[in-house]
């Protein structure tokens, strides 16, 4: 029996990928994969699957949806919770219009400067920033393709030059407000801004700075090489947004100033919670919006935006970390972890060498199934347990895995922000992708190195 459950586990696990490869229902794939493994541990080996606090209900067929129901109620009332309350405050500064003028006002600067490449790479820097403040690749995405897209073909960069930069934008989901972070920060016991300023930028500087350069050859390279085959592109619109005043653009910097202010990096008498920060602008910002457009109305219909994504963040995002947390478990009860951990230490793999593991199993599956999001919630839970067994911190796992779900994201041709793109500048994902994969492989290997380097 001890060799049958992590060698079930692993065929489970080589099962699942295989489904969301062929693009079944991501949620109840990991939801059934983690049903076949703790039932099995529960009923055939005994195992106790019932993390500490919850009391076993005397048959183990009901233990298994008690453990789902603790879990469903920790990420609800935690994590899940954060997440939700970033993507409504996100979807609420894009209805009203601030997110629209942020992106404006950091891209107009580059029309002023000549060389088209120099442009290039800063629009790929400034795209990098924005998604702090922008969470969602394919949104920001968009914005971009509105704002930025017809400046650097204005600067005679080439359709597909431009949005290659662009699709990889969000290569680095960076900041307390995204997904991604937010859960690296949670398994890793971390405040989400404390995360981001200690662990996620002295990785991502770097980074940054050698796919930037990256771009600038490699874009280059392609433009002059002219290869690349134009069909009619989509036509992209702006979203119907309302005129606001420039200075709306400070609204969506907001929160994470404040909370960067509130912390202990600056006032560490006072503490300002993420999820507080959120709803304290959302408020701020509603009554901004009486005192100038006086249509109480129209602005309490905007403010539901909020709540209305918050909905559709818990029925997408969080609803897959339960859903990914619970084949987690699977994976523990079923002795996986402690087989790969005996592995590594056995072969002699340290932190470093693990790291590059996890991550590139995440990258692998993102680049399979086009979704980041979908591969890293499946195995960061991971990380906590695989850290402990080999005496490592586990901010050196979760960060290499997070940028690797987004850079892979990047270098996929199924990926909805590649097709996005692709279709806006008329040419196929492939088209895009060969501009993409050598910036994102060069990224990924600085990430290593700083993760090593910087967070050991």
């Amino acid at each position: 029996m001890s060799i049958f459950l992590p060698m079930l586990g692993v065929v489970v696990t080589i099962l699942a990928g295989w489904a969301m490869i062929r693009r079944y229902q991501t949620h109840i794939v990991l939801l059934f994969s983690g049903l076949i493994l703790v039932a099995t541990a529960a009923f055939l080996a005994g195992v106790d699957i019932l993390p500490k606090g919850v009391k076993p209900s005397g048959f183990a067929g009901f233990d298994i949806f008690n453990l789902l129901v603790s879990i469903g109620k920790k990420q609800a009332s935690g994590i899940g919770f954060l997440i939700m309350a970033a993507g409504g405050f996100a979807a609420y500064m894009e209805r009203i219009g601030a997110a629209n003028a942020l992106v404006r006002i950091t891209v107009s600067p580059l029309r002023k400067l000549n060389s088209p490449y120099i442009v290039l790479v800063l629009g790929y820097l400034i795209g990098q920033l924005l998604v702090m403040v922008i969470p969602s690749a394919a949104g920001l995405a968009m914005l971009l393709l509105v704002a930025l897209y017809p400046i650097l073909k204005g600067v005679g960069v080439s359709p597909a030059a431009a949005v290659a930069v662009i699709g990889t934008s969000a290569g680095m989901t960076l900041g307390p407000s995204s997904g991604t972070a937010n859960l690296a920060a949670k398994v890793a016991g971390l405040d989400p801004i404390i995360y981001f300023v200690q662990y996620q930028l002295p990785v991502a500087i770097p980074t940054l700075i050698a796919v930037a350069v990256c771009h600038y050859f490699v874009q280059r390279y392609y433009d002059r090489k002219g290869d690349d085959v134009y069909q009619d592109a989509d036509q992209v619109q702006a979203k119907e947004v309302p005129s606001v005043p420039v200075w709306y653009a400070v609204f969506p910097l907001l929160p994470i100033a404040l909370m960067i202010i509130f912390s202990k990096l600056v006032i560490s008498t006072v503490k300002l919670d993420t999820i507080a920060a959120l709803f304290l602008v959302w408020v701020l910002v509603i009554l901004v919006e009486l005192i100038r457009l006086r249509s109480p109305k129209k602005i309490f219909k905007d403010a539901m935006a909020m709540f209305q994504s918050m909905g559709k963040m818990f029925g997408g995002i969080v609803a897959l970390i339960i859903c990914a947390e619970f084949f987690a478990n699977g994976l523990k009860v079923s002795g996986v972890i402690t087989a790969l951990i005996n592995s590594a230490q056995g072969i002699g793999a340290g932190m470093l060498e693990m790291a590059v593991i996890l991550a590139l199993i995440v990258g692998l599956v993102t680049f399979l199934t086009g979704s980041g999001v979908g591969a890293y919630s499946s195995f960061a839970a991971l990380a906590p347990d695989v850290a402990h067994g080999l005496g490592g911190t586990v901010a050196s796992l979760v960060t290499p895995m997070q940028f690797a779900s987004g850079m892979f994201r990047a270098m996929s041709p199924v990926a909805g922000v590649i097709i996005a793109v692709a279709g806006a500048a008329g040419v196929t994902p492939i088209a895009v992708v060969r501009r993409t994969w050598l910036p994102m492989t060069v990224g990924m290997i600085v990430t290593f190195a700083a993760n090593a380097i910087f967070i050991g």
